[in-house]
Parts: structure tokens; C-alpha cells; sequence
């Protein structure tokens, strides 16, 4: 019988597309990666199904979409019978080895089902047998000097430098650790199964800060333009507008925000240098070839843009939505390396590495290999979608429970508005238009030919009115395709 290849995911946490060099950043340093366009496929126009930790990991860990499951909070994890491409791999002879982040698990559950080894980050065992809340990061609680609402940097998560010792002995650099300790034991087995290694880890996720070199690797009079503030412009959804109000930015110079900027980029470079850690292993213990490479992140972030840092539930600027996604096959998989401009999904993610090991998914889910897409074939799909928000009344998606000592206190208190702030909403991107639905307040439209920035909301432009018309017909047969999946088993009535 012919041995599976290897399969390793390396996920950034709030990494945006735009961060990387090779896709047009000219301050970014991103070798590695960039590389990785020589031997694979990265795709340019990747979109996230949710904008935030939770709903976007049990998408593109399960194949379905946020809304099928009611992924829509960051409290509520999968449930014990749901699928996720983790269980699959193990159950088809995998040795699955799971690091770094978790944001899909209970803390009440343990992983045996999921994984041969877990390691958390915080100790440098397996701890796949233990109940445990670790999420995959420690946030740092802040004692303000003066009250939050007058300091300027209290809500913007900017940190900076980081010490160098002391970064040396964070949560990424412990799963970095991990993983290089398992393949390099690893390699001194004989007749080691194929192994399924999941490394998902916390940077470029803020607060921003980082060490060096990596902090002063940047050439900050690279950096791109900033998008400019929301308060700027008009039809932008009433969510920027309260974080924006709440998070007291609005008087920074572009010399602070281009800091910030920079320090985002170098947390970007060190995941870059991370992942090169890994990359060189697998060619040092000589499984590079067998090994199917996916490195993509959950979600993007504003990074300053509309003067807004970190990130929304329900709005899906570029920033935010568009996500790197990166595919190199193992040797046994046709590819043509280069960029791809076609649309792609994370929802893709569970389907793909199904086709790459061989077997086919147990469960009826809703994602589509992208394998033909690497092997040169510039079409994978005609939309893509990403969705977010709450209906008025639902209380318990509001996330309550932060005051204002909490960094996150602009966007929570935001959410807890019952106007139009946190109300669902659903993107929809075909060809080079960007289509918003929303519940209880104005649409949006985007041409990115055009307007690639997203700053003009053409929506009332009836020059486009055929084509929202097929945008909205569109929409309309993803929710019939998507809306629910029945569970493989027959229950005793």
C-alpha cells in the first residue's frame, strides 16, 4: 500500500493578505513565504467565512460555513458532534499532531478524539488528555496611569519593542519548539506514520508589539498608504463609526500610526522566520518533498486603516476578510507555481487536505478542493462569502462582561448597542464587486477595480443595478445550498 503524504497547516492569527512582499507590500519582509510562490500557489483573493477567532476556525476546520452551525460568537465552541477535519485525519491513520492555538474546543473537553499530541504553548508537553481553558494566549491586563478615555494609546494595542529574552520564551516561540522537537523525533522512528501537523500560532494578532531584529527590520518610509478615516467618508457601517468614536485615534500624527504599522509588519516577519524554521526541518529530516504545505490565518485586521486597529464581527473590508492563503503540494500533486488571482475560501481548507491525503470527508460539507486550482487551473469559484452580526435581542452574542480597563472595550461596548452596530450581515465578492447585505442598515457596494481601498459605497449607483441584481440572486442560492447539513446517523425513535 503507498504511503500518505504529510500535511502541515502553519496559520497566522489576524494576518491580512496585504502584509506580505510577494503581494505587493513594499515594506513587508517576508522571504520565506514569498519563496514558498517558486515551489507553490498563493492565492491573492482568499477570503475568511467570519472576520473573528472562533466562527472563522470552526469554518475552516469543518468545511461549513459559520451560519450552518451557528458559529457566530466567540463563546460558542463546536459541539462534541460536530465535524472537524482534525478527527478525520486521525481516524484515517494520521498521526495528528495539534499546536498552538485552540479557540474551537471547550476547555471542559479534552482533545484524545482530535489528536495523537497536543501541545498548548504554555508547557512543553503533550496535554491531549486534560481539560484545560487555554485558548493559545495570555492577555496582559493594563493598569492605567489616567483614566482609558484620556490616554490616546490605552485602546490602540500598541505596544512596541518587545523585550528580546522575554519574547524568546512566548507562547509562539513554545509551539515553534514543539514542533521542531516532534519532527526531529520524528525522524529517528522507523516507520513512522504520515503525520497531519496543525501549528496555529498567535502573532500577528495585537497587541503589537515585537523584538528585534524583527522590530527594526522594517523600513517604515516603505509603508504603504493608510486607508483614511471612516469619519472621512459616507455609507460605511455604523460599526466603524462607534469603535472609532470609542477608540480615541483620531488625533494621532501618521508618524504613530506608520509605528504601529511597522510593528505589525515585523510581528508578520517574525511568523515569516518562524515558519522558515519549520520549512527547514522537514528538509533537514527529509520529508519536505512528501509534505502538502498550507499557511494561511484565521482573519485579517484594520492595522490603523480608517483609523481603526484590530478587528469587527460583521464588517468585511479587505483588511479584515482577505487572507493569505499559501499551497505547496508534495511531489506526488501536479502544481504551477505562481500567484492566483482566483477566489478562493479558508472553507476550502478541509476538502483540500482530504483530496491530498487520498479520502474522502465522512460529512457533507460545503468546501471544494483546491487542488486543480494549484495544479494551474486560474478558476475555482465564481463567489465567495464571509458573514457576521447578531439579530436585534440576542443578548448573549453581545460578549458583555468588558469595562472600560479592557483594550477590546470599543468594539464590545459597540456591540452591546441594540441600533444597527452588531447586526448580521453577509459579503459576497464575485469578479472584482463587493457586495454587502444588511439587516437593519444601508448595503454597501464596492467596485476594488476601482475603488480598491473600499472607500466609496456605490450602492445607490444605479449604474449598477443589473449587476446587484445578480449579486443579491447569487446570495440567495448560497443561503438555499448552505443553510443546514443533516448528520450522518441514524437516531432509535
Amino acid at each position: 500500500m503507498e504511503k500518505k503524504s504529510n500535511i502541515l497547516l502553519f496559520v497566522a492569527d489576524q494576518m491580512r493578505s496585504d502584509s506580505l512582499g510577494h503581494l505587493g507590500n513594499p515594506a513587508s519582509v517576508t522571504p520565506n513565504l514569498d519563496m514558498l510562490t517558486r515551489e507553490g500557489v498563493s492565492f491573492r483573493n482568499a477570503y475568511c467565512q467570519n472576520p473573528v477567532c472562533v466562527p472563522s476556525r470552526c469554518s475552516f476546520l469543518t468545511g461549513l460555513y459559520p451560519h450552518t452551525t451557528g458559529h457566530r460568537t466567540m463563546h460558542f465552541l463546536q459541539n462534541p458532534d460536530e465535524p472537524n477535519i482534525l478527527k478525520v485525519m486521525k481516524q484515517a491513520g494520521y498521526e495528528v499532531i495539534w499546536v498552538g492555538r485552540n479557540d474551537v474546543i471547550p476547555g471542559n473537553r479534552t482533545k484524545e478524539e482530535y489528536c495523537s499530541e497536543y501541545y498548548n504553548g504554555v508547557v512543553m508537553e503533550d496535554t491531549k488528555g486534560e481539560s484545560n481553558n487555554v485558548f493559545g494566549f495570555k492577555k496582559k491586563g493594563k493598569t492605567p496611569a489616567v483614566k482609558p478615555e484620556e490616554d490616546d494609546n490605552y485602546y490602540s494595542f500598541y505596544t512596541g519593542k518587545l523585550d528580546k529574552k522575554e519574547a524568546q520564551e512566548s507562547f509562539d516561540w513554545n509551539c515553534v519548539k514543539s514542533a521542531l522537537d516532534y519532527l526531529e523525533r520524528r525522524s529517528k522512528e522507523a516507520d513512522s506514520p504520515p503525520f497531519f501537523l496543525y501549528v496555529t500560532l498567535t502573532f500577528p494578532h495585537p497587541p503589537y508589539g515585537c523584538e528585534d531584529p524583527w522590530y527594526s527590520g522594517i523600513d517604515r518610509k516603505k509603508l504603504p498608504p493608510r486607508r483614511p478615516c471612516v469619519n472621512s467618508l459616507k455609507d460605511k457601517p455604523s460599526m466603524l463609526y462607534g469603535i472609532n468614536s470609542r477608540q480615541n485615534l483620531n488625533g494621532w500624527s501618521e508618524e504613530r500610526f506608520d509605528e504601529l504599522r511597522a510593528t505589525y509588519l515585523a510581528m508578520v516577519s517574525r511568523f515569516d522566520y518562524q515558519y522558515g524554521l519549520i520549512s527547514d526541518k522537514l528538509k533537514e529530516t527529509g520529508v519536505y518533498d512528501d509534505t502538502n504545505i498550507i499557511v494561511f490565518s484565521d482573519h485579517g485586521d484594520y492595522t490603523g486603516d480608517y483609523t481603526i486597529t484590530e478587528k469587527v464581527q460583521n464588517c468585511f473590508d479587505n483588511p479584515i476578510s482577505n487572507v493569505p492563503l499559501l499551497i505547496k503540494p508534495s511531489r506526488d500533486h501536479e502544481c504551477s507555481p505562481r500567484i492566483s488571482e482566483a477566489l478562493a475560501e479558508l472553507v476550502d481548507i478541509p476538502e483540500t487536505v482530504a483530496d491530498m491525503a487520498g479520502i474522502r470527508l465522512p460529512y457533507k460539507q460545503f468546501g471544494k478542493s483546491l487542488l486543480a486550482a494549484v495544479s494551474g487551473i486560474e478558476f475555482h469559484k465564481d463567489a465567495v462569502f464571509c458573514e457576521g452580526g447578531r439579530l436585534h435581542g440576542e443578548e448573549h452574542c453581545m460578549e458583555k462582561g468588558h469595562g472600560p480597563l479592557s483594550p477590546y472595550w470599543p468594539r464590545l461596548d459597540t456591540q452591546c448597542s441594540e441600533g444597527a452596530e452588531h447586526t448580521k450581515a453577509v459579503m459576497i465578492r464575485m469578479g472584482n464587486l463587493k457586495y454587502v447585505r444588511r439587516l437593519y442598515e444601508t448595503d454597501e457596494l464596492y467596485d476594488l477595480e476601482k475603488d480598491p481601498m473600499e472607500l466609496n459605497n456605490v450602492i445607490n449607483n444605479w449604474a449598477y443595478k443589473e449587476e446587484i441584481l445578480k449579486l443579491k440572486e447569487r446570495m440567495l442560492t448560497f443561503f438555499l445550498e448552505t443553510g443546514d447539513y443533516v448528520p450522518a446517523r441514524k437516531d432509535i425513535r
